[in-house]
């Protein structure tokens, strides 16, 4: 399922990154990587504030959509 639908505050293992090359080498760069593990602190209007690696990650739908957990 994408990381849209996960549950605030729970963590979650990123299982596959979808999109494009660009997309995906992008995403990588801020450390979602399969097996990394990620905590959605906030959810307004679909756009997700994640913990990833230590640092919090602003991501847009479209971009949390593409990120399967």
């Amino acid at each position: 399922m994408p990381l849209t639908l996960a549950v605030l505050g729970e963590e979650v293992m990123i299982k596959r990154i979808g999109g494009n090359a660009e997309v995906r080498a992008h995403l990588q760069n801020l450390g979602f990587v399969p097996g990394a593990v990620v905590v959605v602190v906030s959810s307004m209007g679909g756009n997700l504030i994640v913990n990833v690696k230590n640092a919090r990650i602003a991501v847009s739908k479209e971009m949390a959509q593409k990120i399967m957990i």
